[in-house]
């Protein structure tokens, strides 16, 4: 009877060993080479099964398949879309402590409390957004110039200083009015560009990074901020966006319009 009960259990292992795959058989292999290996399984298999006890009921099942975690790719893809999300999370986060820094600046700073009514700051999709607007009798430039005014370097120095705190890089635009200039081979849309660079070089001035430039772009008149009154000195601006990471790489792999940067 022995001799029947081991001959049966022989070539009950026998049909196992049939039936499994090459990567089954090597999952077997490494159980019972290091049974402690496969995570929540016992390290010995006379120790108790079921919940709580940290060990599986069984490693094999009687299709002869194994019985293993979920695939690896798919905790991958959880884990990298739960990274993603935190990163996201955290981006929100920094670009809002960075509009309160500024808002506390506009408050406390010399430099930027007289022009608090000419910056606006606002949270966009792509990012953190700063706009430094032209007031009647309070302009950023001279007429049809692209030399900043004084008192304008001071309030782009500042922000720089302020903004080079984030890693976010940035995106730099001019805008201009509808004025026609009255110069040859000269419009708005090459003094709009001139007053992006220009705002970009008192920024970095300032102590910004260089390599947070990502964009600097100058639209003329074609974005006004007052849609009513393309003359109105509203109009011509600099806009800064602080841009957010999704942003940033849109910008990189050239996937993301002008358009998405600059509406007012």
């Amino acid at each position: 009877a022995d001799f029947a009960t081991a001959m049966m259990a022989f070539f009950m292992l026998l049909w196992l060993m049939g039936s499994t795959t090459k990567e089954q058989k090597a999952a077997i292999s490494e159980y019972f080479n290091n049974p402690s290996a496969f995570e929540g399984m016992s390290t010995a298999p006379s120790q108790s099964t079921g919940e709580g006890t940290g060990s599986s009921p069984s490693i094999i099942n009687f299709d002869g398949a194994i019985d293993m975690a979920p695939e690896a790719p798919q905790t991958a893809a959880l884990d990298q879309e739960r990274i993603e999300a935190l990163a996201q999370e955290q981006d929100q986060a920094r670009l809002e402590s960075l509009q309160t820094a500024l808002e506390d600046a506009l408050d406390k700073s010399q430099a930027l409390a007289p022009f608090k009514d000419q910056l606006l700051i606002d949270i966009m999709p792509e990012g953190l957004r700063i706009q430094i607007v032209d007031k009647e009798n309070r302009s950023m430039f001279d007429s049809g110039s692209a030399q900043l005014k004084s008192y304008t370097t001071d309030i782009l120095k500042e922000l720089g200083a302020i903004i080079n705190q984030v890693p976010n890089r940035i995106s730099l635009t001019g805008h201009t009015d509808a004025k026609p200039l009255e110069r040859h081979l000269y419009s708005n849309w090459e003094l709009s560009t001139e007053r992006a660079n220009a705002a970009r070089r008192a920024l970095i001035s300032g102590g910004m990074q260089e390599n947070k430039v990502g964009r600097v772009v100058g639209l003329a008149s074609t974005v006004p901020f007052d849609k009513t009154a393309p003359d109105n000195p509203i109009n011509r601006r600099i806009s800064i966006i602080v841009m957010n990471k999704k942003t940033d790489e849109a910008v990189q792999e050239g996937t993301t319009t002008v358009e998405a940067l600059t509406k007012p």
